[in-house]
């Protein structure tokens, strides 16, 4: 599949990057060899493959769940923008 230099500058203006006139042919090239191979894959012959959930197959590795010492208010509250006593301050969201 061919991509074309208007393309990959609306592709780049959607993703917020700002890509330089010299770099967009090169661009164009590896992009056009992207969609090359991934055209490829539907001609991929995956019949009796069963389908998986990926992560969902592996043990999770937890930690030893035990009780720690609080640090305290002054600690967990060291970075807040705003705070009152011993609690955050948020915006409102419910009116």
């Amino acid at each position: 599949m061919k991509i074309s230099k208007s393309e990959v500058e609306k592709i780049a203006h959607l993703a917020r990057l700002e890509i330089k006139d010299d770099r967009k042919e090169k661009m164009v090239e590896q992009l056009g060899n992207i969609l090359q191979y991934i055209d490829k894959l539907k001609d991929a012959h995956v019949g009796g493959v069963g389908f998986s959930s990926g992560g969902a197959m592996a043990d999770n590795v937890l930690r030893e769940d035990r009780p720690e010492v609080s640090p305290g208010p002054s600690i967990t509250l060291a970075n807040a923008p705003e705070r009152d006593d011993d609690f955050y301050v948020v915006p409102r969201v419910v009116k």
